[in-house]
């Protein structure tokens, strides 16, 4: 299984064909990136990573033995003790249950390494994986939205409590 990975410079190539080989399917159920973000990828990484390293976000990748990027899985806008969840998982593997553990792992990492005690998280009501994992992994909706102009969901998961009854976690 692959490993959850804190994002590092050496992390950019693996990344950016993750992004790539993965663009079409990633478009079909969220925004797409476009194509200033491949055109300029590197400078993005290293942005990312100064960002990283001044605590406003925690960027993660999957990364298996061979280096390959299965999945990335971020929290985003760091701030008073929460923050943003965002996570994908490559065509080739997904259904395989890559998602659930990352984002259990995450929030274990959330309260423990980074101090935070809630994340939020938000997907479209199309989105049935998506919903899957957020209920699986204890995140409880909150309300609805509209996510590129598409009905959605909002999810909260306090990291203080247990997680939800009928969460497998």
């Amino acid at each position: 299984m692959p490993e959850l990975q804190l994002l590092r410079l050496d992390h950019a190539q693996a990344l950016l064909a993750f992004e790539q080989e993965n663009r079409a399917y990633f478009a079909a159920s969220i925004p797409d990136r476009g194509d200033d973000y491949f055109a300029h990828f590197d400078v993005r990484h290293h942005d990312l990573l100064a960002e990283q390293a001044a605590g406003q976000h925690f960027f993660h990748v999957l990364v298996d033995g061979s280096g390959a990027v299965h999945g990335r899985v971020n929290l985003v806008d760091v701030a008073d003790g929460s923050a943003a969840l965002g996570y994908r998982i490559a065509e080739k593997s997904a259904g395989q249950g890559l998602a659930t553990a990352a984002v259990r792992e995450i929030c274990g990492r959330a309260a423990a390494e980074y101090g935070l005690t809630a994340l939020r998280a938000a997907t479209t009501l199309d989105n049935a994986g998506s919903r899957a994992v957020l209920s699986r992994t204890g995140f409880v909706p909150i309300g609805e939205i509209r996510l590129s102009g598409r009905p959605g969901l909002r999810f909260v998961r306090n990291l203080r409590e247990a997680p939800e009854p009928g969460s497998a976690e």
